[in-house]
């Protein structure tokens, strides 16, 4: 038999199964992809109008996302999106997706993040603030006051703009990804044009979006100055387009783009962080140890970054349970290999971090909340590309550490001053939108620790 005989085909689910699929792909996506990873690491989905395959191991990973990546565009979900998101760096492809990251690469340096720590303890130090106001009192929506922050951090440090009068922002981005994950779910099938209740919502918030940006492109227009900030980097570069017209819809496409993948992902990632820490007391007194053990009564410096070591193995957890970006969908351009299975052309191929970071060869307990598993002495012999929360390849997350930065942080300043408690009824759902939030938000009594324990 030779070497092209012996590939296969991947086994997945038939007839009453199948169907089962469909009704998870439209109502429950997380349970889609365990359900797939319990027929092995490559599944094929195959309804009769969609045909999908699922890899979850980390040599699969590997390859889509990095050593064959040129072979595999954005795929199923991220596609249709365009029609919400425009062609920003999230969707697009090819030589418009290399501009549009040469563009703002240089925005996310590793220098020039390290030298905006102190912009991200600032506003660190106000949501602290913030909660302080509401502690012993009703229960405030942690995922909110996080949205909150990590917009004004985007703001100030990509954008040298100040977003707290831009009070819609927000809602109008919640907005955008509910109608993006519905031209997911539709696979784009239903005209925008239809005047359905949802669809007007979101015209309502692209054109507000668009004002939004037309407003702080004005500003920086009016103070005359071009920086190493994106928003700076965005207006020369969309000012060689030679029809204005174009120039302001890409404008608006990166920078609503830029802005919803900066902020959402830190916030779910912090909301899940606290939601986790209130259900492992002795993991949080841990926490709050580090920190008064490294900060003391001061602020954070960009130095405490590599002494909050427990801190930041406690993001590496939550992220590992419940990875911002959640799946990565792409769509084969050729046929291929992968692991030993042939992979036709025009075919979506899935990664899904979610049961990729739960594989049971490469995690123990995988289920399990244990930051001390991400120790260095414990994760040495780990494949790389079992995690893999910010993608990999050319791909990359440009905004990583930006991210983890913010979040540790904002962990460890919040949990040296106050404590978190949900109500031990209150149900958290994740919610796999183009982030994986909670749904419904997450609210939390807020109480300020003992003095005497600091």
């Amino acid at each position: 038999m030779t070497a092209t005989q012996a590939r296969r085909v991947p086994a997945g689910p038939t007839g009453p199964a199948m169907l089962r699929t469909l009704w998870q792909l439209a109502r429950d996506r997380l349970a889609l992809m365990r359900t797939a990873a319990s027929y092995g690491d490559a599944v094929r989905l195959g309804p009769s109008f969609k045909t999908l395959y699922f890899f979850n191991h980390p040599d699969h990973a590997k390859h889509v996302l990095a050593d064959n990546s040129q072979n595999y565009h954005k795929g199923v979900g991220l596609a249709q999106a365009r029609r919400a998101l425009g062609d920003g760096l999230l969707t697009s492809e090819g030589e418009l997706w290399r501009k549009q990251r040469r563009v703002i690469q240089p925005a996310f340096q590793a220098k020039r993040i390290a030298a905006q720590a102190g912009v991200v303890v600032e506003e660190a130090a106000r949501l602290v603030d913030r909660l302080r106001e509401h502690r012993d009192g009703a229960p405030v929506d942690i995922v909110r006051e996080m949205t909150g922050l990590t917009l004004g951090v985007l703001g100030r440090t990509l954008l040298d703009s100040d977003l707290s009068g831009h009070r819609s922002v927000g809602h109008d981005f919640e907005v955008m990804q509910d109608q993006a994950m519905f031209e997911m779910v539709t696979m784009g099938s239903v005209p925008t044009w239809l005047p359905l209740p949802h669809q007007l919502r979101f015209r309502r918030a692209r054109r507000e979006l668009q004002r939004v940006v037309d407003a702080l492109v004005a500003e920086r227009r009016a103070r005359g100055e071009e920086g190493d900030d994106a928003l700076s980097r965005l207006i020369v570069s969309t000012r060689q387009e030679p029809d204005p017209r174009v120039g302001r819809l890409r404008m608006r496409d990166e920078l609503v783009t830029l802005l919803l993948a900066g902020h959402e992902t830190t916030a779910s990632t912090l909301g899940w962080t606290f939601h986790l820490l209130d259900r492992h007391p002795e993991i949080r007194e841990r926490v709050r140890a580090e920190a008064v053990q490294v900060l003391g009564d001061r602020l954070p410096v960009h130095e405490d970054l590599a002494r909050l070591r427990f801190t930041a193995q406690v993001i590496n957890e939550a992220i590992r349970l419940y990875p911002p970006v959640w799946m990565l969908s792409r769509i084969s351009q050729g046929p291929d290999e992968i692991g030993g299975y042939d992979v036709p052309a025009g075919v979506d191929v899935l990664i899904c971090p979610y049961t990729l970071h739960r594989h049971p060869d490469f995690w123990d307990e995988p289920d399990r909340f244990d930051p001390d598993r991400f120790d260095p002495a414990r994760s040495g012999g780990r494949p790389r590309y079992a995690y893999v929360p910010f993608g990999a390849g050319p791909r990359f997350c440009v905004g990583n550490h930006l991210g983890l930065m913010e979040a540790t942080f904002v962990t460890a300043m919040v949990m040296r001053e106050l404590r978190l408690t949900a109500d031990p009824s209150y149900q958290v759902v994740p919610e796999p939108m183009l982030s994986l939030r909670i749904r419904g938000g997450l609210p939390m009594r807020v109480t300020a620790v003992s003095s005497a324990t600091v």
